[in-house]
């Protein structure tokens, strides 16, 4: 007869009652806390020997059933006589992870203490997870819980000091560094040694949070406990000290670390080099680089991604290539960190077919392009103005199961936002809303550009009050976009109230903020006004630059005070700064203007002192085009169009972008 239909005998019942003994003359260990109300009796009665054989014979749904008069008093009865069998016990506690009425403080620690014999200490680890969770936070000290688990682990004489050690990398896989530092000061108290693996996740976890006074603390208890340090130990105390900028004593540590007899690994070596490579020191890394060879080891992808991702950041980008074909010859896999560099590098180059090629070299090695890859994409082909292809991208990307994220959003609003398209962008905006996805402040400073343009400056006010409204601070880059719109509409004195308001928040305006100032001025033919805010940026440590010279030299010249034009394009050599092509097509304006020619053409020959003269890039034509331009008079915006024409056409982005700010 089945079990289940022995207990449903009535007849049987009190039989059963008096042939097992009552749990608690089985089991003598008990707890010094105070026992949670256990669950009522029901028909069916429950004892230590009917558990242990349910258990021993994997009734699982048996138990199940049971669970709700199960009490912790009899799970830590049965426990007892389950030490041996691990395995069973972490069965029994999966089918009991509803019912958390069973397993107590003591009944947690007992069962911890039997799961330590697993192979893996995982199950041990996410035990003790489940008790900080129930226990952490409460009234339960963790010197209340060191008792208990000491009173578990004496109970089943265990020697070693390994579950405490998992209650500390519990805690630190849960990210509480106070709580896994106060347990183990309460070990050292109690005159246990913590093992060095966990001391290394201690370390680990304090230097992932940042906390490095925290490490060197440790570090330092760990020498007077002594602990003896591990590669891994020294690993992180390098990483700690590259963090601080301190890498000559990162590469000291190195000969510490061999005098005490550990010898470096690659792993080592590789977190000096992220270093160098992350402050664009390539020539140090590669000497740490060759070291690597020296002592016989062997560098792998992380140090081959190291080299890429600085030089792409350098705009190295064919050595970043040929480093790229180095690493697959010698065997390295790469991964997504590695084409992403690469990708990233290309794109922001504006060479989207070299980029898309490493795309499908990705795809082909099996690693699939991740959001990030996506995202660099679509914002590449948004600032190539290919808005179909970056919908395309953002269709591709749905179509894999990957949604937009908070980057995403930001980057179509910002796209839409320079294409002029407020309708869309505000369609994805509420789209982001109502997706609960939080808009950031990039997401809110493109939409109030975006406003400007479209001289809808009530709705940019509105929304700017509503960004402080929802508790977000606004920063420079608000400020000033909000700034340049307002100047932009004829509307100054807003720009000057927004100024103000940036005191007020303690947000310290820069050289944009005044160069905005400086242009609503000019616009209204201020200069002077203008001129003075040079003086209050110097003021304000706030230095000038070329941008603000050449706005103050476009709006004297364009009223024709020549002589002023003149003074500030002195003021601004003596500054350091040299006279741009914008710089030139002012002065010639001016000149032109007054009837000048011949100071003009003086500038024309000047300018091709500073390797400026148009004909390096130019056509005949198109030179002659640009003189006429200028000697007949031409007035700014035209003369900038021409330009800008001809700077687009032969590709000379930086001076294309010039004419862009120049113009707005």
């Amino acid at each position: 007869m089945k079990l289940f239909q022995l207990f449903n005998s009535k007849a049987l019942h009190f039989k059963h009652r008096t042939i097992f003994p009552h749990y608690s003359n089985v089991y003598p260990y008990s707890s010094s806390l105070p026992q949670p109300h256990e669950a009522p009796s029901s028909s069916i009665p429950i004892t230590h020997s009917t558990l242990l054989h349910s258990i021993q014979s994997s009734q699982w749904h048996f138990i199940e059933h049971l669970a709700p008069q199960l009490t912790p008093s009899l799970i830590s009865s049965t426990l007892s006589n389950l030490h041996q069998s691990p395995q069973l016990v972490h069965q029994l506690l999966t089918h009991l992870d509803n019912h958390p009425h069973c397993l107590d403080l003591s009944t947690l620690c007992l069962a911890a203490c039997v799961l330590y014999r697993l192979p893996a200490p995982k199950p041990a680890i996410n035990l003790f997870k489940q008790l900080i969770h129930r226990h952490g936070d409460g009234i339960v000290t963790k010197a209340m819980i060191f008792d208990e688990l000491s009173r578990a682990r004496d109970h089943f004489n265990i020697k070693t000091t390994v579950v405490f050690d998992f209650l500390v990398r519990a805690y630190c896989e849960l990210k509480k560094a106070n709580e896994a530092l106060e347990f183990f000061y309460i070990m050292k108290e109690k005159g246990f040694v913590p093992n060095i693996e966990t001391c290394n996740q201690m370390l680990s976890l304090f230097l992932k949070l940042n906390r490095t006074q925290m490490v060197w603390a440790l570090y330092a208890e760990m020498f007077r406990m002594q602990i003896k340090s591990s590669v891994c130990t020294f690993n992180i105390m390098i990483n700690v000290l590259c963090k601080e900028g301190k890498l000559k004593k990162a590469k000291e540590f190195i000969g510490h670390m061999e005098v005490l007899g550990v010898k470096p690994n690659v792993v080592t070596y590789n977190t000096i080099i992220q270093a160098y490579c992350l402050r664009g020191r390539l020539k140090a890394a590669r000497l740490i680089f060759q070291t690597i060879k020296d002592k016989g080891l062997e560098p792998d992808s992380y140090t081959y991604n190291s080299f890429i991702s600085a030089m792409c950041k350098e705009k190295m980008l064919e050595e970043a290539s040929a480093l790229l074909g180095s690493m697959l010859e010698v065997g390295l896999v790469p991964n997504a960190v590695t084409y992403n560099a690469l990708i990233d590098a290309y794109c922001n180059k504006g060479d989207l077919n070299r980029a898309f090629a490493y795309r499908d070299d990705m795809i082909k090695n099996g690693i699939m392009p991740s959001q990030v890859t996506y995202n660099m994409f679509i914002h590449a082909l948004f600032m190539e103005g290919r808005t179909g292809e970056a919908d395309d991208m953002i269709t591709e990307m749905r179509g894999k199961g990957m949604n937009p994220d908070t980057v995403t959003y930001n980057i179509l609003i910002n796209g839409y936002c320079r294409c002029g398209d407020a309708r869309k962008a505000f369609s994805l905006f509420n789209e982001m809303v109502r997706k609960r996805i939080q808009p950031s402040l990039v997401t809110y400073t493109s939409l109030l550009y975006v406003l400007g343009k479209r001289n809808r400056m009530k709705e940019a006010d509105e929304l700017f009050k509503k960004v402080q409204q929802e508790g977000l601070l606004p920063d420079i880059i608000m400020f000033n976009a909000l700034i340049d719109g307002h100047c932009t509409n004829s509307n100054i004195e807003r720009g000057f109230q927004l100024l103000r308001e940036m005191d007020q928040m303690k947000v310290l305006p820069d050289e944009v903020t005044y160069n905005t100032l400086m242009q609503g001025y000019c616009r209204e033919g201020k200069v002077e006004e203008a001129r003075k805010l040079i003086d209050e940026m110097k003021r304000r440590g706030i230095k000038p630059d070329h941008i603000s010279y050449n706005t103050l030299i476009s709006g004297y010249s364009k009223r024709g005070d020549m002589k002023d034009a003149f003074k500030v394009r002195d003021e601004m050599l003596t500054t350091g700064f040299n006279p741009t092509l914008l710089t030139y097509n002012a002065l010639i304006q001016g000149l032109c203007k007054t009837r000048d020619g011949e100071h003009a053409e003086e500038l024309l020959r000047e300018m091709e002192l500073f390797d400026l003269k148009l004909a390096t890039k130019c056509t005949d034509t198109e030179r002659l085009e640009y003189e006429r331009l200028q000697i007949e008079g031409a007035d700014s915006t035209m003369a900038n169009e021409g330009s800008f024409g001809i700077c687009k056409q032969h590709a000379i982005p930086d001076l294309a972008d010039y004419f862009i700010k120049d113009k707005s």
